[in-house]
């Protein structure tokens, strides 16, 4: 079990990631990548890309959305978070889980 997915799920979310060529880098934060989470906690990630749009992140969380997983999914754009205190948290404890290869 990676974060507390098993690696069905897990490979169900990454195959998501890989449908959209602008996701460059995902990073897990939160209470997953802290190890602390709880069955039902949310997945908290955010998203780099130079040609990621809020447009696109919408798409992004309706197929999440359709893969009928028993999770609640918060996602955003790195370069678009303004909170401080969020920024370096995700910077301490954020795990990149996708990387696309170029």
């Amino acid at each position: 079990m990676m974060y507390g997915l098993d690696e069905n799920t897990v490979n169900k979310i990454i195959g998501e990631f890989k449908k959209f060529a602008e996701i460059e880098t995902a990073i897990l934060y939160g209470s997953r990548a802290k190890g602390n989470f709880k069955p039902a906690s949310d997945i908290d990630l955010t998203f780099k890309g130079e040609a990621l749009t809020s447009n696109l992140l919408n798409k992004l969380s309706w197929a999440l959305d359709d893969l009928m997983l028993p999770y609640t999914f918060d996602i955003s754009l790195l370069n678009h978070i303004s909170h401080l205190d969020l920024l370096d948290h995700i910077n301490r404890v954020g795990i990149v889980v996708y990387q696309k290869n170029n």
